[in-house]
C-alpha cells in the first residue's frame, strides 16, 4: 500500500471519521497483527480480554514538557537547522505498533515508545511536540525515504545493521531488545533459557530463533512454524510449551491479550534500535546529544513506563542503553 504522508495537526482537523480513515489508508496489509481478531475473540475462539490502552493522558503530558534545544545548539547542526526552518519534523515511522506507535483513530495522536520519542525530539527543535508528520514505511522502504529526503528520520524499531549503515547513517542506539520467552500464563515451568532444555519451543520460519537456541539451548526441541498468530495458537493449544521471537513482538502480544500470557525471559545479543538519519548527516551527534539529555533527566525511563511498562506489568525499567556505541 502506498506510504501515507500524514500531518498530526491535519489528523486532528478531520475528527474521528476522518482519522479513522486515514488509519486505514496507512495500514500496511503485510505486517503482522500485534493482538487478536477484531471481535473480541482470541485464535481459539475464546473471548479475551480489552487490551491494556496506553494512559494517554499520562503520555501527553510527558512529551510535551520535555526538555528544549538552546538556539546555538540548533544552529550549530544543518540537520536540526534546517528542521528548524521547515516548522515541521518530518517522520518516516509506523501507526500500528501496540507498545511502539499506535494511532488512535478517536483523537488522532499516536502514542507508545517511538513515537513519544519523534514527539519529544518535535519539541526539542520546534517547541512544540505536535509539529509532526508521519510518513508510513515498511521494512523495505526505511532506507530509501531518507535517500530521497521524503523525511528527516526514522523511528520505526530499526535495528542498526553494517549494511544499513553503509546507505544511513543511525543516532543511538535508544532500546536494547533481545529475544524472548513466551510461555502461557499458566506455565510455572520455564522462567528462563536453561529452562528450555527438553522443552518443545517454536519459532517463526525463515528467523534467526533456531540458530540462536543451538547456541543458548542445545537440547531444547525446535518447531519452526510461519507466523505470529499460528505460534501463539501452537502455545494456546499445548503444542509447544515456549515460543521464542524478538521481544518487542512478545509485550505487543501480551498487551493485547491480558492474562493469556507471561514473558519467561530474555536471551541472545543485543539488537539495539536507532534512529535512521541520511547518511553522514550532523544529525547524528544533535539527536544524540537529545537522547543522552532525556535519558540522564529520566524522561526515557518514564517515556518507557507509560508506553511499556504500565501496560505489560512490568515493574523494572531496564538500563537505556548507551547511546553512541
Amino acid at each position: 500500500m502506498k506510504s501515507a504522508n500524514i500531518s498530526r495537526r491535519a489528523v486532528l482537523a478531520l475528527g474521528v471519521s476522518g482519522a479513522a480513515a486515514l488509519a486505514l489508508a496507512g495500514c500496511d496489509g503485510n505486517q503482522p497483527s500485534d493482538g487478536d481478531a477484531a471481535d473480541g475473540t482470541g485464535d481459539d475462539g475464546q473471548e479475551t480480554a480489552e487490551p491494556v490502552a496506553i494512559d494517554a493522558a499520562a503520555f501527553d503530558a510527558l512529551v510535551s514538557s520535555g526538555p528544549a534545544a538552546d538556539d546555538a545548539a540548533i544552529s550549530a547542526s544543518a540537520w536540526a537547522a534546517k528542521v528548524k526552518t521547515a516548522g515541521t519534523l518530518r517522520i518516516g515511522g509506523t501507526q500500528t505498533s501496540q507498545l511502539f506507535s499506535l494511532l488512535n483513530e478517536v483523537d488522532g495522536h499516536v502514542r507508545g515508545f517511538d513515537a513519544g520519542l519523534y514527539q519529544l525530539l518535535a519539541g526539542y527543535i520546534l517547541g512544540d511536540s505536535n509539529a509532526y508528520e508521519v510518513t508510513i514505511v515498511q521494512s523495505s522502504t526505511r532506507e530509501s525515504v531518507l535517500q530521497s529526503d521524503q523525511v528527516d528520520a526514522v523511528f520505526a524499531t530499526y535495528s542498526i545493521t553494517p549494511s544499513r549503515q553503509e546507505v544511513i547513517s543511525f543516532a543511538g542506539p535508544y532500546f536494547t531488545a533481545h529475544q524472548g520467552i513466551l510461555v502461557s500464563a499458566s506455565n510455572t515451568d520455564i522462567n528462563g533459557v536453561e529452562d528450555l532444555a527438553g522443552k518443545n519451543v517454536g519459532v517463526q520460519e525463515g528467523s534467526t530463533g533456531r540458530a540462536l537456541l543451538e547456541e543458548f539451548a542445545p537440547e531444547a526441541e525446535v518447531q519452526e512454524i510461519g507466523t505470529d498468530e499460528e505460534l501463539r495458537r501452537a502455545l494456546e493449544q499445548g503444542r509447544i510449551d515456549a515460543y521464542v521471537v524478538d521481544v518487542s513482538l512478545h509485550l505487543g502480544s501480551m498487551v493485547a491479550n491480558p492474562g493469556k500470557y507471561r514473558l519467561a525471559g530474555e536471551f541472545g545479543p543485543d539488537d539495539n534500535y536507532g534512529i535512521g538519519l541520511p547518511l553522514n548527516s550532523d544529525g547524528v551527534a544533535f539527536v544524540n546529544d537529545f537522547l543522552n539529555k532525556i535519558i540522564a533527566d529520566g524522561t526515557w525511563a518514564e517515556l518507557w513506563k507509560v508506553s511499556i511498562g504500565a501496560r505489560t506489568g512490568i515493574t523494572e525499567v531496564p538500563e537505556p542503553p548507551v547511546v553512541g556505541v
